[in-house]
């Protein structure tokens, strides 16, 4: 008789680290978590982010539930960049980062006996973009969503110059290699 397969769920309802976690083969589902990601006074943008991640897992974790929380957070020198949610604040984002090196922190937690956490760090060098660049940008793919008003996976890598990680899969949203390793040593099979 085989073991039972633990439950795994994913703290988050993005069509993105959905996308990512089906990558790994393990079935799992997803929750939406009710965490308030507003950022606390003099909190870092890496701890905001890991902040976030191990609330989203602890919100859906159980006693026979393994959860995975995941969070991202954009720096631009020293500040916080949310998701834009309005087509004038990814104006306004993409506008800022032109021509400047921005940080991506990536956090992934994973809540179950013996679960963990890890934090990627990924640089993302913007060219120097044009407003009619911009503009023609967020017309295309409209990425309110996404921290830092750019999905790199589709037209948004035209509005790089460089990207420096350890991880690809960070930038999307949910670091695949930190989690794998999180999710062996845990006990589950990957692959």
């Amino acid at each position: 008789m085989e073991p039972a397969v633990p439950r795994l769920i994913l703290a988050s309802t993005s069509p993105y680290r959905r996308e990512l976690l089906s990558r790994l083969g393990l079935r799992f589902e997803t929750g939406r978590p009710d965490v308030d990601e507003t950022p606390h006074h003099g909190e870092s943008p890496a701890r905001l982010a890991v902040r976030l991640a191990r609330a989203k897992a602890a919100a859906l974790a159980g006693p026979e539930t393994w959860a995975i929380g995941s969070d991202q957070v954009a720096e631009l020198a020293g500040a916080p960049l949310g998701k834009p949610g309005s087509f004038s604040a990814a104006t306004a984002q993409l506008s800022a980062m032109s021509g400047q090196r921005v940080k991506f922190h990536t956090a992934v937690c994973l809540a179950g006996p013996g679960g963990g956490e890890a934090l990627d760090l990924t640089e993302v060098s913007f060219r120097t973009l044009g407003a009619d660049e911009i503009q023609r940008y967020l017309q295309a793919e409209s990425p309110l969503d996404c921290a830092g008003s750019f999905k790199c996976e589709g037209l948004g890598i035209s509005l790089f110059e460089a990207i420096d990680s350890k991880d690809p899969t960070a930038l999307v949203g949910l670091p695949l290699i930190a989690l794998a390793r999180l999710l062996r040593e845990a006990g589950f099979q990957v692959p």
